[in-house]
């Protein structure tokens, strides 16, 4: 087989749109939903007072072409924590068109959401633009976290892909708060600031904001710094906070992230819901 041919006909366009009410009682629950592949939902469940849903992706991953639409509301007063049960992949262009994921929170008043996936993993010769935008309430809350690996470490494919174009809008009551932008290639010295630090970075973003954000736990994050981990944090506008974090590998960041997740949720006053895979 000639992977230099010309692929028609075989993206897949998916879809995700979800939405989370509260009963009269305060129990969360999907009230919405509709799903095409590559994505699809396994069984919720319901801890610490958040509704816990699992997103699947049923194929390899995603392919040239591909193209992926998520839009998830939280109405008010729903806890919802959204996770996947393992890494997200984007494979080699064929055609030399990039996979496309368009995604959209929106989180209501008194209502909490966090985002949590396992790492993205490009692999050698990969086209992917992901596009993020988050719409918060000021009585809203947020943890949201994003982890980009290198590539296939263990194969040989360190920043190998063709082109990672990643983009995120947080706005807070209709305001822009955060914008951040990367349009990384390995052709280019793009990746610079990721290879600086460590020859293979592992790159963490956190975003907080209401409730996981209001006693900010300062100290106990500047000790997370180690020769393995490059840690920054930060107040934004609207009590928005953020984490950046390079590590050196994804064992030292699989390490962060397990002692960051509960810290955060510690510091709110309240314990993290169970995850149901690797860490908790």
């Amino acid at each position: 087989m000639n992977s230099a041919l010309p692929v028609s006909g075989t993206a897949l366009d998916g879809h995700l749109h979800l939405r989370c009410e509260s009963r009269a009682d305060g129990v969360p629950f999907i009230a919405r939903q509709s799903f095409r592949a590559p994505v699809h939902l396994s069984k919720s469940h319901v801890d610490h007072g958040h509704l816990v849903q699992s997103i699947v992706n049923p194929t390899a991953g995603f392919f040239d072409g591909d193209h992926l639409e998520t839009d998830i509301h939280v109405a008010p007063g729903a806890k919802l924590v959204l996770s996947t049960p393992s890494a997200s992949r984007v494979y080699r262009t064929r055609s030399g068109a990039a996979a496309v994921s368009c995604q959209k929170f929106r989180v209501e008043e008194n209502a909490s959401l966090e985002w949590i996936p396992e790492p993205f993993i490009p692999h050698a010769g990969a086209r992917y633009v992901q596009r993020t935008m988050i719409d918060l309430h000021p009585a809203a809350s947020l943890l949201f976290f994003d982890w980009i690996t290198p590539g296939r470490v263990a194969m040989g494919e360190v920043f190998a892909y063709q082109h990672l174009g990643w983009e995120l809008d947080l706005t807070l009551g209709g305001s822009l708060i955060a914008r951040e932008g990367y349009d990384l290639r390995p052709d280019d010295d793009s990746l610079e600031a990721l290879r600086a630090k460590f020859p293979a970075a592992h790159y963490l973003s956190v975003y907080a904001a209401g409730e996981m954000a209001a006693n900010w736990p300062v100290e106990a994050l500047d000790a997370l710094k180690s020769e393995d981990t490059y840690l920054g944090h930060g107040p934004l506008a609207g009590g928005v906070h953020v984490i950046r974090a390079l590590c050196r590998d994804s064992l030292a960041t699989r390490k962060l992230l397990g002692t960051l997740r509960p810290l955060l949720y510690v510091a709110a006053g309240s314990r993290p819901p169970a995850l149901g895979r690797i860490f908790c």
